[in-house]
Formats: C-alpha cells, sequence, structure tokens
C-alpha cells in the first residue's frame, strides 16, 4: 500500500510504499503490462498533421527554426492522458502502442502501403479509414521536399545504382533519421530544464549578428528556446490533467497518487528534480519527448544506475522511499517504454524485425576512478526488468574484471528467464579502444551500450555510433570470383582483376577480395556523405543538440559538429560466410585441388542443383574448416578479409570533420540487427555451402548449425577477430536450452565462461537465447498460445511471434550449444 502525505500547501512531502516482492509484480503492473502487451499496433496522424500544417504556415522561415515551431505545436496540442493506475506519465501519440508518422523523413511509401499494413507478415500495424484519408493528403504536400527525396538527389547516378541493388543499404538512415545515441542525464537531473534555459539565454545574448555564422547560430539559439519551452509546458500538462483527474478520481489513495504526480510535473517543468521519483519522471519525459521530435531509433538512456543512484540512495536513508515502491516506478517505467511505437516502410522494417526500438539501460561497469560500479539500484534494475520479461528496455551490463560475482551471479538468474537480456559489454577491450581513439579517460570509463551492443560516451558523443550504411559481404565477394561483375544487377561496378578460373594461387583470390572490399567500403562513406548533408539541412534535431556537450557553447545541432566527439560505423553483414568461404575456397580449389575452380562457379550459378552440384556442397559443407569451431585455419583467413575493409574504412572523415568535434572518423561495426536475413534474400548460392537468397550469418556469430564444439570454440575463434578496431560493436549470439543452466553448478560454470571469455579472450560482448528449438517450433505452430515468447534477435530482444517467418526461421535454425564442451 501506497502512503502519502500532503501539506496544507498542498505538496507532497513524504512517500512509502511497499511495491513488489522479489518474486512478482503488483496487480498494479500487472494490470499496465497487461494493457499494453494486448494492444494491437495502430498508427497515429496527430504529429504528421500539426507538423504539416506549421511547415505550410511558416515555409519563409528557417528549417530549424521550422522544427522548433513544429515541435511546440505537437506538444502544446497533441493528445495527452494518464492511464488508470500508472504512477510515470508521458505518451508519444494519442494511444497506446500508436505510431506516429514522421512525414519530412519519407513519405512515398505511406499511400503505397498503408492498405497492406496489417497483412505485413511481421509487424503489422491497423490503421483507420480517416487515418488514410489524412496520410494521403499529407504525403501529397511533401512529396519532393522530404529527406528520402534530398539523400537521393545528392548521390551519384552510381551511388544510386548502388542503394537499389542492396550490395550497400541506407534506406534506414533516409526514412529514420539518425538517433543511435544517450544523451547528458546526468547533467540534466543537475541543472533541471531552467538551467538549460539559462545557458541558451546567455549563449544567446553573447551574439552580435555581424557574421553569416552568427546568423545561424541565432536562429539556433531561437529554436532551442522554442524547444525548451515546448519541454517544459508540455510536462506541465500532466501536472493540469492529474490534478484535474484528482478532482474526481473515485478512490482517496488513487486522488493522492495523482496529486503527487501533479507535484512532481510542477516540479521538474523548470527546476531540478528533488527525488528519485521525479529524477526517474524527469528522465523520462527527456526520453520520451527525444522519440516525438526526431524518428530516428536506439535513443538510450545510458548509466541510469549511475545518475539516478544518488537520488536512490539519500531517499531510502531518509526513509522516503521503499526498494518496493522504486521497484515500481521503473516496472511502470519498463511498461511506458514499450509503449512508445514506431511504424517503417517494409523495406527498412525487415532489417528492424520486430520493431525494435533499441531503448537501451546500461548497469554496472566502474566509476570513474576505476572502482566497481554496481551499487543497490544497479540490482534493482536488473532484478524489475527481469520481472517484467519486456522487449524494452534493451538492458545491457558492463562487465569488467573487478565486478562484484553476486552481481554477475544475479545476471545468469535474468538470463536464465529466457528473454534474452542482459547482454554483456566488456570493460577490459570496450575502454583501451576508447582510449586509443583519442577519447578522455574520464569520458572512456563512463561509457555506456546504446541502441543494441555499440557503445558512446552520453551527452559526448553524436549520432549513429553505429548503423550508417549496410555492406552486403557476400555480395562484394561474389563480385570478386567474378571480375567484379555483381551476380545480381549484371553491373561491373568496380572492374576487378580476374576470374576465379583465371586465378593461379589464392592471394589472387584475396587480392581480388582487396580491390572489390575497398571499393564498396568508399562508396559506403559516398553515400553516407550524400545521407548526412540531407540530415543536417532538412532534419536538425534540437532538443537531443540542446542534450549533447559543446552544441550550446559551439551554437551547432550535433550534425553540424556540436558535439565533443564523433565516430561512426557502418554495418557489414556476412562476417562468417566470408570467412568459411575464403576457406572453402583456399583448402579444397587450391590446398587439395578436389573442387576446379570452374566446377565451383557453374554450382554457384545452379544452387548446387543437379548431382555434381549436391556432391560439390557436400565437400564445401563437411570438408571446409568452420569460423566458430576455434580453428586456425578460417579463423586468421576472416581476420585478415576483414582488416582489408578496416584499413581502407579508417582513412576516411565524417561531415563532421574540421568543425569541432574530436575524432571524426569510421570504424567496422558488426551489429546487424536482422539484416542477416533480406541481405541474405538478395545473395546467390556463396563458397561456403549456403543455398541462394538464404540469410547471411547474423553479426560477428557463426553460421547457423556451423559451430560444433560449443561455446568455448565460438568464443576462441570471435576473440581472434580484430576486435580492438570493431568499435561499433562484435556482436555475438548464443542459444542454450533452458536445461543447460537449471543447476546451480551450470549456472556457475556459464559465469565462469563468461569471465573466461572477457579476461582472458578480451570478448568484446555475448548476449544469450535460452529457448529450446521445440519451444520455437511450437509458437512458429500455434502463435496465440505464446503471445509473451520473447527471443534475442541480434542486439535486441523481440516477440518472437511478430516476427515474419523467415525471421523466424533464422532464430530456428541457430546452433543450440550446451555447457559441456
Amino acid at each position: 500500500m501506497n502512503t502519502t502525505v500532503i501539506n496544507n500547501k498542498n505538496e507532497v512531502v513524504l512517500r512509502k510504499a511497499s511495491g513488489g516482492s522479489e518474486t512478482g509484480i503488483t496487480p498494479r503492473i500487472a494490470a499496465l503490462r497487461e494493457k499494453v502487451l494486448s494492444t494491437r499496433p495502430t498508427v497515429c496522424t496527430e504529429r504528421a498533421l500539426f507538423y504539416t500544417r506549421v511547415y505550410r504556415e511558416n515555409e519563409a522561415e528557417p528549417v530549424i527554426v521550422r522544427r522548433a515551431l513544429a515541435l511546440e505545436r505537437t506538444l502544446k496540442e497533441m493528445t495527452v492522458y494518464i492511464d488508470e493506475g500508472e504512477l510515470i506519465v508521458g505518451n508519444q501519440s494519442s494511444a497506446h502502442r500508436a505510431a506516429p508518422i514522421f512525414p519530412e523523413y519519407a513519405v512515398d511509401w505511406l499511400p503505397e502501403e498503408m492498405d497492406e499494413l496489417h497483412t505485413r507478415p511481421g509487424d503489422a500495424f491497423y490503421i483507420t479509414d480517416t487515418h488514410k484519408k489524412e496520410l494521403v493528403e499529407i504525403a501529397a504536400w511533401w512529396k519532393g521536399r522530404v529527406l528520402w527525396d534530398r539523400g537521393r538527389a545528392l548521390m551519384t547516378q552510381e551511388l544510386r545504382d548502388l542503394q537499389d541493388s542492396a550490395i550497400i543499404k541506407a534506406t534506414g538512415n533516409l526514412t529514420s533519421g539518425d538517433a543511435h545515441i544517450a544523451v547528458d542525464f546526468r547533467k540534466i537531473l543537475d541543472v533541471g530544464l531552467k538551467g538549460y534555459m539559462d545557458e541558451i539565454g546567455m549563449y544567446h545574448r553573447q551574439l552580435e549578428g555581424t557574421r553569416q555564422e552568427e546568423v545561424k547560430k541565432e536562429w539556433f539559439y531561437r529554436s532551442l528556446s522554442i524547444a525548451m519551452e515546448s519541454l517544459s509546458a508540455f510536462i506541465l500538462r500532466y501536472a493540469k490533467l492529474a490534478r484535474t483527474m484528482a478532482a474526481t478520481a473515485h478512490e482517496k489513495e488513487r486522488a493522492a497518487e495523482l496529486l503527487l504526480i501533479a507535484h512532481n510535473c510542477e516540479v521538474i517543468a523548470l527546476e531540478p528534480p528533488r527525488d528519485f521519483y521525479q529524477a526517474l519522471q524527469l528522465t523520462y519525459f527527456v526520453q520520451l519527448v527525444l522519440q516525438i521530435e526526431s524518428n530516428g531509433h536506439s535513443v538510450s538512456l545510458g548509466r541510469m544506475d549511475q545518475y539516478l543512484y544518488p537520488f536512490y540512495q539519500e531517499d531510502l536513508a531518509a526513509g522516503s522511499l521503499t526498494e518496493g515502491f522504486a521497484s515500481e516506478l521503473l516496472e511502470n517505467t519498463w511498461i511506458k517504454l514499450l509503449s512508445i511505437n514506431k511504424i517503417r516502410p517494409w523495406s527498412h522494417t525487415r532489417f528492424s524485425a520486430g520493431g525494435p526500438l533499441y531503448q537501451n539501460v546500461t548497469i554496472g561497469g566502474q566509476t570513474l576512478d576505476g572502482k566497481d560500479a554496481v551499487n543497490r539500484l544497479s540490482f534493482l534494475i536488473l532484478r524489475s526488468v527481469g520481472r517484467m520479461k519486456l522487449t524494452q528496455p534493451n538492458l545491457s551490463v558492463r562487465f569488467h574484471r573487478k565486478m562484484d560475482p553476486g552481481f554477475l551471479d544475479e545476471c545468469i538468474r535474468v538470463i536464465e528467464l529466457g528473454f534474452g537480456m542482459p547482454s554483456f559489454n566488456n570493460d577490459e577491450i570496450v575502454i583501451p579502444g576508447l582510449l586509443d581513439l583519442g577519447v578522455e579517460k574520464p569520458d572512456a570509463m563512463d561509457y555506456s551500450a546504446i541502441g543494441c551492443i555499440e557503445i558512446a560516451v552520453p551527452g559526448k558523443w553524436g549520432y549513429r555510433c553505429t548503423g550508417m550504411s549496410f555492406l552486403n559481404f557476400g555480395r562484394v565477394l561474389l563480385a570478386a570470383l567474378r571480375d567484379g561483375m555483381d551476380t545480381e544487377s549484371g553491373r561491373v561496378f568496380h572492374k576487378g582483376t580476374g576470374n576465379l578460373e583465371e586465378f593461379k594461387s589464392f592471394r589472387e583470390v584475396m587480392e581480388a577480395w582487396d580491390r572489390q572490399v575497398r571499393f564498396f567500403a568508399r562508396k559506403t562513406v559516398e553515400i553516407d556523405t550524400a545521407v548526412d548533408t540531407a540530415l543536417e539541412e532538412l532534419v536538425p534535431d534540437i532538443l537531443c543538440s540542446a542534450f549533447v556537450e559543446s552544441c550550446i557553447p559551439r551554437g551547432k545541432t550535433i550534425k553540424e559538429g556540436g558535439s565533443k566527439y564523433d565516430f561512426v560505423s557502418g554495418l557489414q553483414v556476412g562476417i562468417a560466410n566470408l570467412g568459411n568461404s575464403l576457406a572453402a575456397i583456399k583448402k579444397l580449389v587450391y590446398d587439395e585441388k578436389r573442387i576446379t575452380p570452374g566446377e565451383l562457379l557453374k554450382a554457384l550459378e545452379d544452387d548446387f542443383n543437379g548431382e555434381t552440384g549436391e556432391k560439390i556442397r557436400h565437400l564445401l559443407l563437411n570438408f571446409a574448416p568452420k569460423y566458430g569451431n576455434d580453428d586456425d585455419y578460417v579463423d586468421l583467413l576472416l581476420r585478415e578479409a576483414y582488416s582489408c575493409f578496416m584499413d581502407e574504412i579508417e582513412k576516411y572523415h565524417t561531415t563532421r570533420h574540421g568543425k569541432g568535434p574530436i575524432g571524426c572518423r569510421y570504424y567496422a561495426g558488426t551489429s546487424s540487427i536482422s539484416a542477416n536475413v533480406p541481405s541474405g534474400a538478395v545473395v546467390p548460392a556463396t563458397p561456403d555451402g549456403r543455398k541462394a537468397y538464404t540469410p547471411l550469418a547474423e553479426g560477428s556469430s557463426p553460421s547457423s548449425g556451423t559451430d560444433l564444439l560449443g561455446p568455448t570454440a565460438v568464443f576462441k575463434s570471435v576473440s581472434k577477430l580484430p576486435t580492438a578496431r570493431i568499435m561499433g560493436g562484435v556482436l555475438l549470439n548464443q542459444k542454450l536450452s533452458p536445461a543447460t543452466i537449471r543447476e546451480e553448478s551450470d549456472k556457475r560454470k556459464l559465469a565462469s565462461i563468461i569471465r573466461t571469455f572477457f579476461d582472458e579472450l578480451k570478448g568484446w560482448h555475448v548476449q544469450y537465447n535460452i529457448l529450446s528449438r521445440e519451444t520455437l517450433l511450437a509458437a512458429k505452430k500455434n502463435p496465440e498460445n505464446y503471445r509473451d515468447l520473447i527471443v534475442r534477435v541480434a542486439g535486441y530482444s523481440a516477440f518472437f511471434t511478430t516476427l515474419s517467418p523467415d525471421t523466424q526461421d533464422d532464430i530456428i535454425a541457430r546452433t543450440e550449444h550446451s555447457l559441456n564442451h
């Protein structure tokens, strides 16, 4: 039971609650959880209508001012509501799980796809006829004005052809914008919104307006002021609504809760929060509005157990908060995160199966002086996420060799629940990698996971620490074997060094690969440059820039070079297929000469059909080394081949180079979300024995069914990659049967294996699916019985029954390990 004491000024002065237990959730949380899970996803047009009207009414204004005015209109006029029983408030759209439309990014897909949204094989949405009519009108006005059109116009014809060929994909960037960021929640909670308003005003008053750059700064500060005041007004709308609802509440206890919500909102609308409840509510409001402002995903919450802990600790000591009530507040917040939704074009949806928002919360790690940062709130966040078993937040744990053993044990118990969380990132390699990039040590020690598994320093990093364009390694390899000819388009984008039949040695194969992959690496940067230029011009993010260090003093948005650091990566898809294919060619064609080059090419063209094709595929599958089995023959070949890409990509700079941030360079990344499925769908048969148009390998994980020697062998193979250079993330999925970690001795064994991987092998990341093949097959056959079944897709978890059949099949096919190897 919650107890609320209110003084004669109608201010809450004391708060206590029993909250949930260690083994369950309260009836309140259970009801809220059920509501969000039982609500089918719909489409909301409010934001689209507001933005369209403001843009039409203010065409003479600079884009950044128009965006500020549009955000202001939206936050002041959109539907707001407070659900029965909820303690944390704030909604993204007019209804639960209703995805807003962001017309300024892309609109052509809306009229084309909206009649089929509810029949999608995965990630379906339901839309009313009224909303369809509104979207047709909205799309008509925006046509030719959107990010998609501008980005494509800035590309050369060659770059557009590469994008259309699907060798390189940047669809998500052109239809969804940026994000992949965590803002400075620590400062937000320290100074409050008024502190930001005062800082903006100070720099604004210093402008003289005599230079062009100061004119742009004038627009920037004017926009920041509008946006910050709008955020404050948005919060006050909930305070007003809560007081109105309290006056008519049937239950005295609920009326008191609503008055407390109102009081909290009235405080944090301007001032810094005074306690844990207010700090969590302000954190959620900022997280929410950043996702109303921008269509980019992977907006993350950073090291929540660190910046909220002082409030938590002080309230516990004062007796004004119980652990149970704090847990209930956190659980309510996780439900609110899940209520945020996003609709994507089908072409992008296939790369993000399951509709993830990737709102990452990071716990654990080290303090700035190198001590174990695990605290009581770390445990509470971990347990609350485990109790809720939802897909949001995406929970990450920072591992280091001094980590509290009890905390790692607790992580294993949550992993055993089988919903793919938490994942682990390794301080022992990430922090040195950041230092090598030029990140200052206090900042490197304070990194957090962003989105899937990628990392950045909250409030100091620019956008897209990963998630720029996707490069399909399968298609690049096949072009290398055919003198540069792309198998699907029939085009030669870059003349090769010859055909496989002409190569006299395997070294010539590697030279052909090197030539092709360097060309395509360069082209990814050219495409990124066009996309980034369009993003900077058309969709500058205002509030997000305000909450990132150096943007306000410099008078620049993040995209213009406002952030302290700027490092990005694209995503390379088909890592394991590349290694296995090269090993098969080297061993069976050149070392043992069991297959001729001509026979291999013919078998690939025929998709291994016919008696000869089947024989060749049998050799490729069974007599060539496979990545994931601790075999240097293939592992070191893959390392060499991947290094060719890295050697090239590290030469290039982002569009922010020379404009202020430290870094402004590229690195590699394997966090390819669900892209392995659609990427494989455009790749013919490959020399590893993979059949045409089937999924490529996911992340840095082995190809499904080829890792035969257990999880430790996989760890050893992954550790041979140049992981210190793959700062965009080395994503490793492992799948274990629930029976594998049922006993306490098994849990200790898993903890020991993880410690060995991170301490000795310097592994970058690992995450687990604890689900049996039988359960997954049953869920695919009878989805109505498995509504709550959650799986780890890539660097995120999703409800299994919402995934498309091809993505479900890919997860089912992954190797199921035991700990006994």
